[in-house]
């Protein structure tokens, strides 16, 4: 019998979940809108049981929540969940790093400078469709860049966790990029490369810390806008 069979369940999950992943960290859907099943298998096709797998997904990367009798939102950002949130990124990949820079070698370094070549090629300036949404290409290429950091931690564990802990912070990472206060994003990331390549740990996670809460105050700063989608 010749010819192509049919789309695989799991291929059909994929498409749906990535492009609802990539609508939501494009900023298309707002923080605690409702994600109705009917309206979703419309605009991304695919069965019931596709898109009930790509949310569970997002259930579990924490950008999107699930309410029984209720259904599936996006997350909501509150100012104490986001402090709580950086508190634990600054502690599991501070330690990450250090394990990393430990015992990383010249792949681990290559990876860096290639992801923040990347990085840096894609300015958050000009990654912004509207000049307020950022596009998934950044946020792919950010991912990138803080996944290489921590990629020769040997604690399977711990990488586990910072990436979890990273999944849930984008919301807010896209959101702080709302914001019109100067930053320079590729600045902050170029000195973190620098110490983790010179092996000055200690330095390293002092800037990383940094970055992180740089990201907290903007999104904090966020709340007294008028527009803003961010509870207490």
């Amino acid at each position: 019998m010749s010819g192509r069979g049919p789309t695989r369940p799991s291929t059909r999950t994929e498409q749906v979940y990535g492009r609802l992943r990539a609508d939501i960290l494009a900023g298309r859907f707002e923080p605690g809108a409702k994600l109705p099943f009917a309206e979703l298998t419309e605009r991304y096709g695919g069965s019931m049981g596709a898109l009930r797998e790509g949310l569970q997904r997002l259930v579990e990367q924490g950008l999107v929540v699930s309410e029984p009798q209720l259904g599936f939102r996006v997350a909501p950002l509150s100012v104490d969940d986001l402090r709580d949130l950086t508190n634990a990124r600054c502690d599991i990949e501070g330690m990450a790093l250090r394990h990393a820079i430990t015992h990383g070698d010249i792949d681990w370094e290559s990876e860096i400078v290639a992801s923040f070549y990347a990085l840096e090629r894609t300015p958050l300036s000009a990654a912004r469709s509207d000049d307020s949404t950022p596009v998934v290409d950044w946020a792919a290429a950010h991912q990138r860049f803080h996944v290489a950091l921590i990629a020769a931690c040997p604690n399977q564990r711990l990488r586990s966790i910072a990436s979890s802990l990273r999944d849930a912070a984008e919301l807010y990472r896209i959101w702080s990029a709302r914001t019109t206060t100067p930053r320079d994003t590729v600045a902050e990331h170029r000195k973190i490369v620098d110490a983790a390549l010179a092996r000055d740990s200690d330095t390293a996670v002092r800037l990383l810390e940094q970055h992180l809460r740089t990201t907290e105050r903007l999104l904090v700063d966020r709340v007294s806008e008028p527009d803003s989608a961010l509870g207490r």
